[in-house]
């Protein structure tokens, strides 16, 4: 069977959930202009080229939906997106070459997520870029950059981020940890960067404040990127007596710590904001089962019909195993930013930003919309712990390793919510 039935099936699936056909739809198309160009600027090669195809991936899907329903009306008529990849090699330096020539390619949309460093960075280059050229200005649309203090100290009128930030994922694993009182010790390990700092300074607030019982036997980062083996800090962990670790990590850096403290005989729960990521179901296995605990905007395994149509789509769109790796989050991200342009007519940055601090966007029962004050989006959350697919609650397992997430808790967007601390510059008219 071909990829082109396969995308025609899972766009069809999709697009029945918002109420519409691709044969009505391709009837009402106005003729086409230029594309609008969406940048993508991430790690497509190096150590974490796996999560950035993944994005790629989900935001491709994404692009193709907007576009089978005729792409986006504006001022100068209807027009596709079109995504655009860059290349960064994991580095802030070559972040900044490539919003270079993001915007030499006429994107006005720079999409990035994967390393809360480069997303510092592109809003300070944004920032100026703005100030310096008004003719050329563009917007930054973050998915995955969760260090709290983008939409905080270091918040910006250009910048959007679509994922819940780590004080949000921290306070809805907190949860849990909360109703576990068999819990007495934990060790805190994070990647030595913005996000991992973030991610331990909030573990140690919350865990004084809501678990000042359990002990903290460990609390130590490591180089991003850069670790080939985690035996040493495995055996750490394994001789701190640590009933639980609770660590940001992710990619390769989650992958290889999952799989090195399960070599070491580390027996305790994993408590994580990425467990069910890229290759971490399979590399634990077993030894997983009712251990690795993950927090996201949504898991595969949320009991609604919306929910598993929606995955059922995506599946069908990418039946690999290996690609095998969905974000809700990076569907109403592109769903906010076609209404966004259609509110603003076009793509300008300045009445694109406007008209994207109004976004309210509902796809597969999912409902998120953007806080203006802060421009960080508020979702619901779902935590979930790792099981054997098959069992209750686990229909969908995790890249074909047989394992996937059952829901255990789900927190509404108001709960999820959290006051920010952002004294936003706006443009003077």
């Amino acid at each position: 069977m071909s990829h082109a039935f396969h995308r025609r099936a899972a766009l069809r699936t999709l697009l029945s959930l918002l109420g519409a056909s691709l044969p009505a739809l391709a009837s009402t198309r106005a003729p086409r202009t230029e594309p609008i160009r969406l940048a993508l600027i991430e790690s497509l090669s190096g150590p974490f080229a796996n999560t950035g195809e993944a994005v790629y991936r989900n935001l491709s899907w994404a692009v193709e939906r907007v576009n089978a329903r005729g792409g986006v009306r504006t001022a100068r008529g209807t027009r596709p997106l079109e995504l655009l990849r860059f290349d960064n090699k994991g580095q802030t330096e070559e972040t900044l070459a490539m919003l270079r020539a993001a915007i030499d390619s006429d994107a006005r949309v720079v999409l990035q997520g994967n390393s809360s460093s480069a997303a510092a960075a592109l809003i300070d280059a944004i920032d100026k870029h703005n100030a310096r050229e008004p003719r050329r200005q563009v917007l930054f649309l973050n998915y995955s950059a969760v260090d709290p203090a983008l939409t905080n100290a270091a918040c910006s009128f250009w910048h959007f981020r679509f994922d819940a930030h780590a004080d949000m994922r921290m306070t809805a694993l907190m949860q849990l940890i909360e109703d576990d009182p068999q819990l007495a010790r934990i060790y805190l390990i994070g990647q030595d960067y913005s996000f991992g700092h973030a991610v331990l300074r909030e573990a140690r607030r919350q865990l004084g404040m809501r678990r000042p019982d359990v002990a903290i036997v460990g609390d130590e980062l490591h180089p991003v990127g850069r670790v080939k083996d985690f035996m040493p800090y495995a055996l750490k962990i394994k001789a701190s007596g640590a009933q639980a670790v609770l660590t940001g990590n992710w990619g390769n850096d989650l992958t290889l710590l999952v799989k090195a403290a399960r070599d070491a005989g580390f027996d305790g729960r994993f408590y994580t904001f990425y467990g069910n990521a890229l290759g971490v179901p399979a590399a634990i296995g077993e030894a997983g089962i009712g251990k690795v605990v993950a927090v996201a905007d949504w898991l595969p395994n949320l009991p609604t019909p919306e929910s598993a149509a929606f995955y059922r789509a995506f599946r069908q769109r990418f039946p690999r195993p290996q690609d095998d790796y969905v974000h809700l989050r990076m569907q109403l991200m592109i769903e906010a930013l076609a209404q966004a342009i259609e509110r603003a007519g076009g793509d300008d940055a300045l009445a694109l930003a406007q008209a994207l601090e109004q976004a309210d966007v509902t796809l597969a029962g999912q409902r998120g919309r953007m806080r203006a004050d802060d421009h960080q989006f508020q979702q619901p959350l779902a935590v979930g712990v790792m099981e054997r697919q098959g069992a209750p609650g686990v229909p969908f397992d995790v890249e074909g390793s047989g394992y996937g997430f059952r829901v255990v808790r789900r927190i509404d967007a108001r709960s999820a919510s959290m006051a920010h601390s952002c004294r936003m510059a706006r443009p003077v008219p």
